[in-house]
């Protein structure tokens, strides 16, 4: 007994190719965005998508103006007024100043004064370096900022600075001031700066020298430590419920706003007679305050993300010491969401488009990936408004990628279904037809489906006759030449030539490509290939006159019903066409004009489908051959044309 082909059957098994195609789906809408969001974090590292992430970041800055209130943080500003009142003093015997201005801010009440001003050498100290004879002046010139500093809370700045060779050296205040800290080298901060690559300061280390041996906490964070009232000495601290340690680890400054947004007074008003008295003095009252360099010739200024823009400005660096202290306090870090939420994110932005991809023609499948792109900004800077930074070029770069590789993917796998549907059809049906099948939503079953459809069959008549009396290079001539003038209004209505039979022509009407109009289609077709019939005869008798062949003419029989279409045939060779009831009746119809002496024959099906405006001649109820129930047959004169509203002729339907 012989076994089936068991390989073969569940090879074209229904559930086979649709756990296929399940399979296929799943590969394509899950792949491709995967795919994509792994491009786009590998992406995300490169400077000049770094670049654009930063270049959108400081415009929500720029857009959102000021952000919060400062509430921790104030600016004492050396400014151009303060220069003008000092003009007699060189900078570089400010002590005094700085240490009346120090004490007034004690007075009032402030938690703590970092000072942004570096002395190489105290005055005193170089005053007795030049041998002068002493005096009181030269013995208690700084006394005013050794009290200062000697009262505690006061930090001193230090500087790494690189050396020619590379390394790093600390910059320390002289060692008499030095001397007076209570907190020694915990009364220290490293003021260094660090900006990203295009010179803007986005971040800070907190810590920039984890020994703790060494005065390697920075500035701003010594200041915070002291307005939280933490111990310096510790390896970590909490500080608004974030921890800080003495770990190389950069974090991101929380800006209040542009330049002018930290409370800011000039140091001047400190060393007025009435500045305990003064409102703006006593406003500082349990800040921390920064007492920096910010006037017109000062170089400590720095780009911040405000710094674009026509009225973008750079920003004092006291100012920005004083955002990281804010920072700090009010535990406002803009933060960033780990990589796997990130991608994350990415993921389901690229899984949104891609769908759409997919689904469309590549030119809109590319405007819709233009409008994610343009509207990826919207959820960061919404985000952004609550102190968390969502990428932007990295999702855009995800959909450009998504988006290749979605044209890829027609190229390489729907092209080639494209290209075999397109070569299975494209010698039946019109151009337009072969275009709108494949570029339509629904999926062309293979596997067979049963469809509404109407079919028309035509053969010559006589034609046995006229093969006789023509030698056969003349036959193929004359088949050829009728076939390329009868497959035209086919064709034009949208018609799939499904086979041509010897003298015969099957014709489908309603598949591959469905539309509802598929009965008159097809009568106005076969009208027409009636009237070419008309016409071939004189073309017959001009090529191949005195041969004594019969008059040419042909019959034509429609009819309309369900058929089943698919893909039929052996391994080696098949054929998309039509089987069933409809498609023998349609054949047998084309007999029976013979009977009823009439070129063009329709079943009541096709008529009634047709709609109005159909002209009837003879008109009889006959018995085909293979079918138990009667056909009700009209002969069809012809239609009118003009009654086809919403479309002409030539016009394609919807798939």
């Amino acid at each position: 007994m012989t076994m089936p082909d068991t390989k073969h059957d569940s090879k074209h098994d229904p559930r086979h190719e649709r756990l296929a195609a399940l399979r296929k789906n799943v590969i394509r809408f899950i792949g491709v965005p995967l795919l994509a969001c792994t491009i786009a974090l590998g992406m995300a590292r490169t400077s000049w998508v770094e670049s654009l992430e930063n270049l959108y970041y400081d415009y929500w800055h720029i857009i959102s103006g000021v952000r919060y209130t400062p509430q921790y943080a104030a600016f004492v500003s050396m400014d151009d007024e303060t220069l003008v009142a000092l003009k007699d003093d060189p900078l570089a015997f400010w002590a005094p100043h700085f240490g009346r201005a120090m004490d007034v801010l004690t007075k009032v009440g402030v938690k703590a004064v970092g000072l942004d001003f570096i002395y190489q050498v105290s005055a005193e100290s170089w005053l007795k370096k030049l041998k002068l004879p002493d005096s009181e002046i030269s013995r208690n010139y700084d006394s005013p900022l050794r009290a200062a500093l000697a009262s505690g809370n006061k930090i001193l700045i230090t500087h790494l600075v690189e050396m020619n060779d590379g390394s790093l050296e600390l910059l320390l205040p002289p060692e008499d001031q030095r001397y007076l800290l209570p907190g020694g080298i915990n009364d220290l901060g490293i003021a260094n700066l660090f900006p990203d690559d295009d010179k803007y300061v986005r971040k800070f280390y907190p810590v920039m020298d984890p020994d703790p041996a060494k005065p390697g906490v920075g500035f701003a964070t010594q200041l915070a430590l002291r307005g939280a009232g933490q111990d310096p000495s510790k390896s970590e601290w909490e500080i608004a419920g974030v921890k800080l340690s003495r770990d190389l680890e950069k974090r991101w400054i929380g800006y209040a706003g542009p330049s002018g947004t930290i409370p800011t007074i000039s140091m001047n008003a400190l060393l007025q007679p009435d500045a305990l008295t003064n409102p703006k003095v006593l406003a500082l009252k349990g800040k921390v305050v920064v007492l920096a360099a910010n006037n017109a010739g000062s170089s400590d200024r720095h780009f911040t993300p405000y710094s674009r823009g026509a009225q973008a400005d750079q920003m004092a660096g006291g100012e920005i010491h004083a955002n990281i202290i804010e920072t700090i306090l009010s535990g406002r870090y803009p933060k960033v969401p780990p990589e796997w939420m990130q991608g994350a994110y990415v993921f389901v932005i690229l899984l949104l488009a891609t769908l759409a991809f997919l689904r469309m023609q590549p030119e809109r499948g590319a405007l819709v990936g233009v409008l994610f792109a343009l509207n990826a900004p919207i959820p960061a800077f919404l985000a952004f408004r609550y102190d968390w930074v969502l990428p932007v070029a990295m999702p855009q770069v995800g959909l450009a990628a998504a988006f290749l590789l979605t044209v890829i993917l027609r190229l390489t796998g729907e092209e080639r279904e494209r290209a075999s549907l397109k070569k299975m059809f494209d010698s039946y049906v019109s151009p337009e037809v072969v275009d709108m099948l494949l570029s339509g939503g629904r999926k062309l079953n293979l596997g067979g489906e049963t469809v509404n459809v109407t079919l028309m069959f035509s053969d010559i008549r006589n034609f046995t006759t006229i093969s006789e009396k023509l030698e056969a290079r003349e036959v193929v001539e004359m088949l050829n030449e009728y076939f390329s003038r009868v497959t035209v209004p086919i064709l034009d209505q949208g018609g799939n030539v499904n086979k041509y039979i010897g003298d015969a022509v099957m014709a489908v009407f309603g598949s591959p490509v469905h539309y509802p109009d598929h009965a008159r289609r097809a009568l106005i077709a076969s009208v027409e290939m009636v009237r070419i019939a008309d016409e071939f005869r004189g073309w017959m008798e001009a090529r191949f006159p005195d041969r004594g062949l019969p008059p040419f003419a042909i019959g034509i029989g429609v009819h309309s019903g369900d058929a089943v279409m698919g893909n039929i045939g052996s391994i080696r060779r098949r054929e998309f066409t039509a089987i069933g009831d409809t498609v023998n009746a349609a054949s047998r119809l084309e007999g029976v004009t013979k009977e009823m002496e009439c070129p063009l024959v329709a079943s009541a099906q096709t008529v009634n489908a047709a709609g109005i405006g159909i002209r009837t001649g003879k008109h009889q109820t006959v018995q085909v051959k293979g079918r138990a129930e009667p056909i009700e047959v009209y002969e069809v004169l012809g239609l009118d044309t003009n009654l086809d509203t919403g479309r002409n002729n030539g016009t394609m339907p919807h798939a």
